[in-house]
């Protein structure tokens, strides 16, 4: 069920995705029909542009400040903070400063 990680071992999610200039990265965990787990990190200034899910949306913001519209509302949220986006409704991404974030859809 879990690729691109190590089992077994003792980690921190913010750890398995760096920083790159000027783009988004993102590492898969999960990936099935039941559920999608990614691992990303913004550059400052780097977005995910509008878009909408097949699913329900959770983020989770690992590190940094990202701001999150859901639906036209802006969320900013820091390190800790969680957000879910319902399915179909169109949202976006955005780096406020450079950040890293946990996504978990359920479908």
């Amino acid at each position: 069920m879990y690729k691109n990680i190590v089992k077994q071992e003792k980690l921190k999610l913010k750890d398995l995705v760096d920083y790159q200039p000027g783009q988004v990265v993102s590492k898969t965990l999960v990936q099935n029909d039941s559920v999608s787990m990614t691992i990303f990190s913004f550059d400052k200034g780097e977005e995910i542009s509008t878009h909408a899910a097949g699913g329900d949306a959770m983020v989770t913001v690992l590190e940094g400040t990202g701001r999150f519209t859901v639906d036209k509302t802006v969320f900013i949220l820091t390190e800790g903070e969680t957000l879910i986006m319902p399915k179909d409704i169109p949202h976006a991404v955005y780096g406020e400063e450079r950040f890293k974030m946990q996504l978990v859809v359920s479908f």
